[in-house]
């Protein structure tokens, strides 16, 4: 026994041991071990037996055909764990590990990824409620007590809808924000709901339906971060058939151009989402304008004439500007000369008058409107002034009737103006429900310094394969049902921090392991002469596309007298769990011959080729356990495609890039530097002191280009944004670099986690 272990007579699995060492308790006593034995010993622990891939694949698709219409009907509730049990039980011998690999494929073809139906469906209903008892019902002894823990564990328990603590429209009565007021402005509080009319004309204009927004700034290209916030606006109305709008959020003409645009409504319609309309913040630039005329005549808004950096100051000292109390007609003439174009840049705006001297930042009298002498990509030369990001956002809001306005954590503190100012102008509130922004480690998200990454050429546009722009994702390879599924994984919180970026891997991986139809390539190639083949030598093997059951489709491989496999996949001496050829060493060719080297061709310390000797693998051969992948050649004589790789690393050697300082999302209080009353000046300001330090961490090696590499045939045909994956190599997609001489093709991601992830 001990023999047939050492020398691997018996596999060291559970069943074949299990198998050897019940036979010994069964047939071996104080006899001698007879030849019988021995042959009865083989046969119960499955000495040489062998069980192909194709038999488990086979095997495990004809027992989900036996129940496939039960797996359609439940889902992922059907008991899996006992179909499993019963394939397990037909293929004792086969690797247990295979054969899961192999269920769950099949099972993940048939039926897709899990859903949030199919999550919520696996999860254990709540227990009925017991009746009450009678002690319970008088309110004393320890019924009473139990029945409060019940109903105090009931109200703790986290519902599956990540919507569903949110008020229903029809209950949009609540207090929003209590507004408490410095001694310097009388004092006193503003209580902020929406009154009766102002619910019920909500209520009729959009029929009682959930209506949710997403508001992009035409001003680059949407990174990961936006992915995340079209899944929770787009989201949360797919879940509650409701709308979702995409308003383009155009208040600055100096920063938006068409492209953006036109990119961002391509993204959104390649993330799978379909706005219910889409606006722009400029469509109502009249409106707001008028607004701000109301504004001012309730005493509410004045025209200042300080500069930037003297609001700045005076902000943070909490001081009143000079023009504060300035006669409302005057601010009214002012504000119209702005309007005709009589008023210099940068010499006067309009200011909202709040409470300079209140504990919360955002009510320190934020800009209104700005004097900008700069054509409007939509709105054209029709305007000289532009509303401000903190007068624009919430008044749209109103004006488009969105009952739910969801956004990052960072806009929290911005509530009070928020709410403040649609009660001054007697509009209707939407509530506001903030979640956590999405960061990700080894790269950056800020729209500047992704900005400056693409200005200053240290990556080669918006859409580089190294960015975590959806642009450059799509670039990649990776999919938006990829990234879709690592939104509904990572949820919807409100807690901070960042996410290792292996999680987004790992869900690409996932969709691409089912999408991606295999071929084979090799990126460091080296010759290999079967040496007992005719020159001519020329079949066509059969390679699966899918390698699921159920999926049979196949793509045709040459095989020639002369092949191409990795260089890493030869070595001049043979090593213990080395599966790769060696001298005298026999490996597979993947769907098609068994070689043995024999013969190294050099010149000098260079390996030019290789020769070995081929066969065909009998039917009742156990084949060699080294596998490789190869490419052989289009006709004999005839080189294969050839290709250039792409290989991404990390963009950063450092996990948070120029950054020791917590994001507001992430427990600093945004206020304390909320000096121009806009997130995005902000932002501005802390990476103005941070410098470009963050540059000094990208990683040189982030890109290897490798040429010369080689593919099947029928990758030729390819087109850009084809995507494959290479066996054994990793997942590629066709880079629109591609011409008709020069296929390039980017690596999206490997097969396998990588260790240091």
């Amino acid at each position: 026994m001990l023999d047939f272990i050492m020398t691997g007579k018996i596999q060291k699995s559970t069943p074949n041991l299990e198998g050897a060492f019940k036979y010994l308790k069964q047939h071996v006593g104080n006899e001698p071990f007879s030849p019988d034995l021995v042959q009865g010993l083989e046969a119960a622990a499955g000495v040489g037996v062998v069980v192909t891939p194709q038999q488990i694949d086979a095997t495990v698709e004809r027992h989900i055909s036996q129940v496939k219409s039960q797996l359609q009907e439940q889902r992922y509730a059907f008991p899996t764990v006992q179909l499993f049990r019963e394939i397990r039980e037909e293929l004792i011998w086969a690797d247990g590990g295979a054969v899961k690999k192999a269920t769950d494929a099949a099972l993940l073809s048939l039926l897709g990824p899990k859903t949030d139906a199919d999550l919520q469906a696996g999860k254990k209903k709540p227990a009925k409620k017991a009746a009450p008892t009678a002690a319970a019902e008088k309110g004393s002894g320890s019924g009473a007590a139990a029945a409060a823990m019940q109903a105090l564990q009931e109200e703790a328990t986290p519902s599956h809808d990540v919507y569903g603590h949110l008020p229903k429209p029809e209950e949009n009565d609540k207090v929003h924000k209590v507004v408490t007021f410095s001694p310097e402005a009388g004092g006193g509080e503003m209580r902020i709901a929406n009154t009766p009319a102002q619910l019920q004309a909500h209520l009729k204009a959009t029929g009682g339906k959930v209506v949710t927004r997403f508001p992009p700034e035409p001003n680059g290209y949407l990174h990961i971060g936006h992915a995340k916030a079209m899944f929770v606006s787009f989201g949360m109305a797919e879940q509650l058939n409701g709308d979702c709008i995409l308003r383009f959020d155009d208040t600055n003409p100096e920063a938006e151009k068409q492209e953006y645009i036109d990119h961002i409504q391509d993204i959104v319609s390649w993330m799978g989402w379909t706005p219910s309309k889409v606006t722009y913040s400029s469509d109502y630039f009249q409106q707001l304008y008028e607004l701000s005329i109301q504004l001012i005549k309730g005493g509410h808004a004045y025209v200042d004439h300080q500069t930037a950096d003297q609001i700045k100051i005076s902000r943070k000292n909490r001081e009143a500007s000079p023009w504060r109390d300035r006669p409302v007609g005057e601010s009214l003439a002012l504000f119209e000369d702005m309007r005709r174009g009589l008023v210099d840049e940068g010499k006067a705006t309009l200011r909202m008058r709040g409470d300079y001297k209140n504990d919360v930042a955002v009510m320190w009298d934020l800009i209104a409107y700005r004097v900008k002498f700069a054509r409007h990509p939509h709105a054209g030369d029709t305007w000289c002034i532009y509303p401000s990001y903190d007068y624009t956002h919430c008044l749209v809001d109103a004006l488009e009737n969105i009952t739910h306005s969801l956004c990052t954590l960072e806009f929290e503190t911005r509530r009070a103006s928020y709410y403040w100012l649609l009660e001054v102008l007697q509009q209707y509130k939407p509530v506001v429900w903030e979640y956590a922004r999405l960061n990700l480690t080894y790269n950056v998200l800020s729209k500047r310094k992704l900005n400056k990454l693409v200005t200053q050429g240290f990556v080669q546009g918006w859409d580089d394969p190294r960015l975590l722009t959806l642009a450059g994702l799509r670039r990649r390879g990776v999919t938006s049902v990829g990234i879709n599924n690592f939104c509904r994984e990572i949820g919807i919180t409100r807690t901070g921090g960042e996410l290792p970026l292996h999680i987004l891997d790992f869900h690409v991986r996932g969709d691409l392991h089912l999408t991606s139809p295999r071929s084979l390539a090799v990126l460091h190639p080296l010759r290999v002469v079967i040496t007992n083949l005719a020159e001519d030598h020329f079949e066509m093997m059969d390679a699966k596309v899918f390698p699921f059951p159920g999926r049979d489709a196949t793509y045709q491989v040459p095989f020639t007298r002369v092949v191409y496999i990795e260089q890493d996949d030869f070595r001049e001496k043979d090593q213990k769990k080395y599966f790769g050829l060696a001298p005298g060493k026999s490996v597979l060719l993947r769907y098609a011959y068994v070689i043995t080297c024999t013969n190294v061709v050099k010149e000098g310390d260079t390996i030019l080729e290789v020769h070995a000797e081929g066969r065909k693998v009998k039917d009742d051969e156990k084949p060699p356990k080294g596998v490789l992948h190869w490419v052989g050649q289009p006709q004999p004589g005839q080189e294969p495609c050839r290709f250039e790789a792409r290989l991404y690393d990390r963009l950063f050697t450092t996990q948070t890039p120029g950054s020791k300082k917590k994001k507001p999302d992430e427990g600093e209080d945004a206020s304390a530097n909320a000096a121009q009353g806009e997130v995005e000046e902000e932002e501005e300001e802390e990476e103005e002191k941070a410098g470009d330090m963050w540059l000094n961490e990208l990683n040189p090696n982030s890109r290897t280009i490798i040429t010369g590499c080689m593919a099947n045939i029928h990758l030729a045909k390819a087109k850009a944004g084809d995507r494959f994956q290479f066996e054994r190599q990793g997942f590629f997609c066709v880079d629109s670099d591609s011409t008709n001489g020069k296929l390039v093709c980017n690596r999206t991601c490997t097969l396998n986690e990588s260790k240091d992830k």
